[in-house]
């Protein structure tokens, strides 16, 4: 898997959560999830 195939899963599955979030009522839960994986996938793209 390249760099961009893993950074795109991470954000894809962040983005998956965060709507389910949505769903749910649960706003805050969802923008904590999408900052981290924000964070997590600069993290990623920086250190490569």
């Amino acid at each position: 898997m390249t760099d961009y195939e893993a950074l795109y899963h991470l954000l894809f599955n962040a983005i998956t959560d965060a709507l389910e979030e949505i769903s749910a009522r649960n706003y805050g839960l969802a923008e904590e999830g999408l900052k981290a994986a924000q964070r997590e996938a600069e993290e990623r793209y920086i250190s490569d």
